[in-house]
């Protein structure tokens, strides 16, 4: 009988922003679901695009989706800093 491994690291775990990702890889699992589920790629391209199994673009959903509170909070945490981002790039040094 077969043993499946996931290679699912889960945010708390992270070292890559901070968001969970492929284990090996840095390759989250934000930007798997924002590929197939917000921008509506095939599974498969994303997989070959990354150099993913297609199977561990699907675990990557199941995980998205299996941990609710944990990616909002990543959401959240992203949205903030690419706003922080935005908001210290207008600023005019003083001269």
């Amino acid at each position: 009988m077969a043993v499946t491994t996931y290679r699912i690291v889960s945010a708390d775990e992270s070292n890559i922003h901070d968001e969970p990702h492929l284990e090996g890889s840095r390759v989250t699992v934000r930007q798997l679901h924002a590929a197939v589920e917000e921008a509506g790629q095939r599974p498969d391209r994303v997989a070959d695009r990354h150099g993913l199994d297609v199977g561990e673009v699907y675990e990557a959903l199941a995980y998205y989706h299996r941990n609710p509170d944990e990616m909002r909070r990543v959401e959240t945490r992203h949205t903030r800093a690419a706003t922080e981002a935005a908001r210290q790039s207008l600023v005019t040094p003083e001269e």
